[in-house]
């Protein structure tokens, strides 16, 4: 019905099972915060970082383009859906910046395997390794390089930063391959059965 209402005024949509795919993730990003809060509390986010969780998965499956657009909305949905249900927005403002960058260069990086992962599943471990790497290198640098041109915070927090994710980081270099085999070898039994 949508799709000929858009046809009778002459607009073309074009929506790709990538694009369901990458939304339904973008989502899963925005809410697995909300769910992992509740359950662990305050610091919960910060310690698992539940966003990153569906981010590495749309780089992984999905390339490096949707990936990073994954990485780039995950953090603003979530900003806007945690406002408006608990009052409070997740990410706060001041690390939404910082969020965005990291997430999509996760989602970039990951997705860069993409092929090799659907040709050897197993990949996906060093895929998420260096997805990883990057963006919290990159998520460093950002955060390094206001402190220095503003000169308020403390280089010290960012160290701090990292350890407090370990298990989150830890937990998707564990997860996120496992769920990726999962589809993979599930998309694989589909086209032959």
């Amino acid at each position: 019905m949508l799709e000929n209402v858009l046809k009778s005024n002459n607009i073309a949509v074009k929506i790709t099972v990538k694009s369901l795919v990458s939304a339904g993730l973008v989502v899963a990003a925005a809410l697995l915060p909300l769910l992992v809060h509740s359950v662990a509390g305050a610091s919960g986010g910060a310690t698992w970082l539940p966003m990153y969780l569906p981010v590495l998965v749309g780089g992984c499956l999905l390339g490096g383009v949707f990936g990073a657009t994954i990485g780039a909305c995950s953090p603003v949905a979530s900003y806007f859906i945690s406002q408006a249900v608990l009052g409070a927005a997740m990410p706060a403002a001041i690390k939404l910046p910082y969020m965005i960058i990291e997430l999509t260069v996760f989602g970039l990086v990951s997705g860069l395997f993409a092929k090799k992962i659907t040709q050897r599943p197993f990949v996906a471990f060093p895929a998420v390794f260096a997805a990883q790497i990057a963006g919290r290198a990159v998520s460093l640098l950002s955060q390094a390089i206001v402190i220095a041109a503003s000169g308020q915070g403390q280089y010290a927090s960012l160290f701090s930063m990292i350890r407090t994710g370990l298990p989150g980081l830890f937990l998707q270099a564990v997860l996120v391959p496992l769920i990726i085999l999962f589809l993979v070898k599930g998309m694989k039994h589909d086209r032959i059965g």
